[in-house]
């Protein structure tokens, strides 16, 4: 199985797309990988329109649509910047994701 480059719980930034999305950042919610899309927080927020029903009331609700995973990049902890994303073999050799431009390890 591939090390995937964005995980849940990951912070991100938009770095192509629509303008009023591009520069966000926030936390990603969902990956969906059979789609290579993200759902992230505050960005790409939609208003749909919901019919009431026995559980819900209805009305019109705002919530986040998905962003391409090519769209988004990785927030460095250390760098404090959007970067690419590498893989490194560790000596146990389990896998992990690593800063491209400083050397950072994502995953403890």
């Amino acid at each position: 199985m591939a090390l995937q480059k964005i995980k849940k719980g990951d912070l991100v930034e938009v770095i192509a797309g629509s303008g009023r999305a591009e520069g966000k950042r926030g936390k990603v919610i969902k990956v969906i990988g059979e789609k290579d899309r993200a759902l992230v927080e505050k960005v790409n927020v939609v208003k749909r329109h919901v019919k009431p029903s026995q559980m819900s009331q209805g009305g019109i609700v705002e919530k986040e649509a998905s962003v391409h995973i090519s769209n988004i990049a990785l927030v460095c902890g250390k760098c404090d910047k959007p970067v690419r994303v590498g893989v490194k073999l560790l000596d146990d050799g389990s896998k992990v994701r690593v800063c491209k431009k400083c050397g950072e390890v994502f995953d403890r």
